[in-house]
């Protein structure tokens, strides 16, 4: 009896720490306003303003088959960029939702460096919207992982994020531990493409604990931007010498080099 006495006093404070924490949740939307972020100006709920969403690039059909780069008039199904012809990647499809200009950009840094994990759901659902196709045809996602010290100096994964996002719209699962990054490597910021490569050579494996997850089984890399594709493709052959049946990629946005005729 005296257990249960003293119980009460602790479910109305846990109570009463509810209702404060939501009233002061309330007072900072009230006092602080969302804030664009692109530029700055104040927003009704999460996302871009309408001067920035009109500036934002969606990439839809006509892209190359293999990775999904916009061309600028329709060959027919099937065509290849110059790019995927030339230099195909270990994985075998990606598309993206955006171009990685100016907006995208502070999306993903807004997201990834400003905590702005409001950001995610929309840039989830335009993600799932992108790769419909990729998702239908894969049998979990996965979101590319980060180095154990730098997910703890940022506190999350920005691809994990968006991984659940784009599984809650389509009722995928997310293998989280079919793929470690077992080498911290440098950013890859300022490195062109040869060096990009040889940056994260060796730098992801698959577990003995994640096999599972990974043989005879199509996967989803999911990650915030594709820039060179270094990053995906060792991610890629990572999981197909681990025996996956077939690699694909989905990402928020990719950089797209000037418009170039398809092959």
């Amino acid at each position: 009896m005296q257990g249960e006495t003293a119980e009460i006093p602790a479910k109305r404070f846990a109570r009463l720490k509810g209702a404060l924490r939501a009233g002061f949740g309330l007072l900072a939307d009230v006092a602080l306003p969302q804030l664009c972020p692109s530029c700055r100006e104040p927003v009704d709920g999460a996302g871009l303003c309408p001067a920035c969403w009109s500036k934002l690039s969606f990439i839809a059909p006509p892209y190359c088959e293999r990775l999904g780069i916009p061309f600028p008039f329709d060959g027919g199904p099937g065509l290849l960029s110059m790019e995927a012809i030339a230099d195909p990647p270990t994985y075998h499809r990606a598309r993206a939702a955006v171009r990685y200009d100016d907006i995208a950009r502070k999306l993903v840094h807004a997201l990834k460096y400003g905590d702005r994990l409001d950001l995610a759901p929309t840039m989830g659902r335009w993600m799932a919207r992108a790769g419909r196709e990729l998702i239908a045809d894969a049998d979990a996602l996965l979101p590319v992982p980060l180095h154990w010290r730098r997910q703890w100096a940022r506190r999350f994964n920005q691809s994990a994020v968006l991984a659940h996002i784009i599984a809650e719209t389509s009722g995928k699962s997310v293998a989280h531990g079919a793929l470690k990054r077992v080498k911290a490597t440098p950013q890859q910021v300022g490195l062109d493409k040869s060096e990009r490569a040889h940056n994260v050579q060796g730098a992801f494996r698959v577990p003995g604990a994640g096999k599972a997850e990974v043989v005879g089984r199509k996967l989803l890399l999911v990650d915030d931007v594709l820039t060179s594709g270094a990053t995906v493709d060792a991610c890629a052959r990572a999981l197909l010498r681990a025996g996956a049946a077939g690699v694909d990629v989905l990402v928020f946005a990719r950089v797209v080099a000037g418009s170039r005729p398809p092959i």
